[in-house]
């Protein structure tokens, strides 16, 4: 019965979001009504010059529909996740053993309160005689790292009936090594090699096989087989698979003729009587859903801004928001622990290279409006000014340790760097932009976006020797020159103060410890006690070159308007070159090659990737929504174009109802996922108010 009755609750939340989607939709459409070009390379370009910052006007009733229906969508939404990933069906053991005696859904909630998560129950069973065991581990996600002692084992009786045992929790996350090493003399006996699941139930049985040789054999069994925790992952999935099916079902509703008079007579009967009166026929959607006379000039304003831009920015600003908010508390949604990436580690430089694209569009624009070069000085320097300022005050992961002083306050920062980047890239791009981007007539047209700017890439390739020489050749005090290691248990524990390197000596040199940030990413695999800080000084140089690349995408935009073909082909190109040079610094291994990537080193091989995927994943967003206009760039075009607002707004509220609440089970992943992307998309939905609401943050 109690299944029927969650299956009855995603029923009635599917129809509730089939509601939502008929009213939701005329505002979905891909000609709705947007702002004009960005102004001066704002990193949130979303922003016109008709438009007024938190200006107010009237609520037509069609509005209000759109805001009822944006909290409807929120409640399905809610109710859909909630009753998916909280079903029993999540809570079964995979097929790796038998349950147990109780079985089911009631003894996996049971393990779950008394277990951890991404964690499982180790009971090793000592059958030798004295003397006793070291058991020590190590993850496989911790490179040439020591292994860690987990517990003593104790021996078997004098009579060998009662062996000595010990139990461990294990981490699941990544696969271990277990060593059992004799407590006396450090011989070796075994090495056992596993993934263990979560809230799992194993033992491992030391014993010998021949008294006359000494063999000694290891056997791990599977008491009570793990949950699959990966699960609510897949059904999270199918929930939003599921709205946006409902929402393109409605989306072709409403070409029919009849369904959308209907749809139109229920949101806003005036601007239905004004369709059936008028002596023009039936009138546009943008017509028809908004009572303003602004919408035809915002129309023909939109028409030359790149929703690709803003659609690309708005994924990366959503995968942000999410991961930032915990990200179902799942590993791969975390920055990587050193060397490597996972899905946290991709989105700020994408953020920073579209960054770069939107200034070669906005500078652009503001030269040929006759704006002086330093007027538009003057502005850039205003909201690098601003960006660092919120950075340091109003976005400061150091509240967590009381008000901030001048004792604790952390320096660098995601919108400091920002800001600094930004104020880099864009004074370069203003000392050598032209308000006229026409043809370059000279001996390589092809090459028309890149030789007549050669003195900024001679300033680039300096910046990047400047990383090399004071990374490779800059000398630390007790660590090997060069070193890009994680400091702690990792190299065998012999370099545990050199977390970072030259970029964690220079930040502590210069800043101070206290104004670093404290909790590194290397702390939890390779438990480093340094402070170390991956929006750092060194970093910075690395994060321009990032919006550099992306200031080069904008530049073949500009230069190769109306011709999709050449702006496509261009950023593959760039995409294959930079995937090329990646695949040689790091010889295509993880921590094997010359320079590895690395976030939290913001490595040249890390910039050198994230960008060869930027300029993919642009021309595959560009071709969809510019060029064959498949796709309105909706959602996640609102958050792309009120960026710092969701930015800001979404780490000051980050811990208020209804963001986060109290969880019935803080251990359970399906609990922490809903709780995120119950978050993350009331942000989208904010963002979409705004953006009906005409509202962009703009600095």
């Amino acid at each position: 019965m109690r299944g029927h009755a969650w299956q009855r609750d995603v029923s009635k939340a599917a129809a509730s979001s089939t509601l939502a989607a008929l009213r939701i939709l005329p505002r979905f459409r891909a000609g709705g009504p947007e702002p004009r070009a960005a102004r001066a390379g704002t990193p949130d370009p979303g922003k016109h010059r008709e438009a007024r910052p938190w200006r107010r006007r009237p609520r037509p009733g069609a509005e209000r529909g759109a805001m009822a229906a944006a909290a409807g969508l929120v409640a399905a939404v809610a109710a859909a996740l909630g009753a998916l990933l909280m079903a029993p069906g999540l809570s079964q053991p995979d097929g790796q053993g038998a349950p147990g005696p109780r079985g089911g859904a009631a003894a996996a909630a049971e393990r779950r309160r008394s277990g951890r998560m991404d964690q499982a129950l180790l009971l090793v069973r000592n059958e030798l005689p004295a003397p006793g065991l070291n058991l020590a581990a190590r993850s496989g996600s911790c490179h040439q790292c020591l292994y860690q002692l987990l517990a003593f084992v104790p021996p078997s009786n004098e009579s060998l009936s009662k062996p000595g045992t010990a139990s461990v929790m294990v981490d699941t996350q990544h696969p271990l090594t277990l060593l059992l090493n004799s407590s006396v003399g450090d011989r070796e006996l075994c090495k056992v090699q596993y993934h263990f699941g979560e809230f799992g139930n194993y033992s491992l049985v030391v014993k010998t096989l021949s008294t006359s040789t000494q063999t000694v054999s290891c056997d791990l069994v599977i008491n009570e087989g793990p949950i699959n925790s990966y699960l609510p992952i897949l059904f999270a999935f199918l929930v939003y698979m599921g709205i946006l099916a409902l929402l393109i079902a409605g989306r072709l509703l409403m070409k029919i003729d009849p369904v959308r008079n209907w749809v139109y007579k229920k949101l806003n009967p005036r601007a239905t009587d004004r369709m059936i009166n008028s002596e023009l026929g039936s009138p546009s959607t943008a017509e028809s859903m908004n009572c303003d006379p602004a919408p035809q000039s915002w129309s023909a304003g939109s028409r030359q801004r790149l929703r690709s831009l803003d659609t690309f920015r708005g994924l990366s600003l959503v995968i942000m928001v999410f991961v930032n908010y915990g990200g179902g508390k799942y590993w791969f949604f975390k920055h990587e622990s050193w060397n490597g990436l996972t899905v946290a580690d991709l989105v700020f430089p994408w953020f920073v290279f579209i960054m770069g694209t939107s200034i070669a569009l906005a500078l652009g624009s503001m030269l040929r409006w006759g704006s002086s070069k330093w007027k538009v000085l003057r502005k850039i320097i205003w909201r690098s000014f601003v960006l660092i300022l919120l950075g340091i005050i109003v976005v400061n992961p150091n509240y967590c340790l009381g008000p901030l002083s001048w004792d604790n306050l952390r320096i660098p920062g995601v919108l400091q760097r920002l800001g600094f980047t930004y104020l880099v890239v864009a004074a370069l791009e203003l000392l050598f932009t032209r308000a006229d981007s026409g043809t370059w007539e000279g001996r390589f047209p092809a090459l028309q976006d890149i030789l007549p700017y050669w003195p900024q890439w001679i300033f680039i390739l300096v910046l990047e020797t400047i990383w090399l020489c004071l990374t490779f050749l800059l000398p630390v005090p007790d660590c090997p020159r060069g070193y890009l290691g994680p400091g702690g248990i990792g190299d065998f524990g012999k370099y545990p103060n050199c977390t970072g390197g030259a970029a964690g000596y220079i930040d502590r040199l210069l800043l101070g410890e206290k104004h670093m940030y404290q909790h590194p990413s290397s702390g939890v695999i390779y438990q480093s006690t340094m402070p170390y800080d991956p929006e750092g000084i060194l970093g910075t140089i690395n994060s321009i070159v990032m919006a550099f690349l992306g200031l080069q995408a904008g530049k073949i935009t500009l230069f190769y308007k109306d011709q999709p073909k050449q702006i496509m082909s261009r950023f593959i190109i760039w995409g294959i070159v930079l995937g090329v040079i990646s695949a040689i610094l790091t010889k295509c291994s993880k921590e094997e090659g010359f320079i590895p990537i690395n976030k939290n080193l913001w490595s040249i091989s890390y910039v050198t990737t994230m960008s060869c995927f930027a300029f993919i994943l642009l021309s595959l967003i560009y071709y969809l929504v510019d060029v064959k206009k498949w796709w309105s760039g909706a959602p996640l075009l609102y958050p792309g174009m009120n960026s710092i607002l969701v930015y800001i707004g979404h780490q000051v509220f980050a811990n208020y109802f209804p963001f986060k609440w109290k969880m019935q089970d803080s251990q359970s992943h399906a609990e922490h996922l809903t709780q995120n992307l119950i978050a993350t998309t009331l942000w989208v939905i904010i963002s979409y108010i705004l953006y009906r609401r005409r509202i962009f943050w703009k600095i």
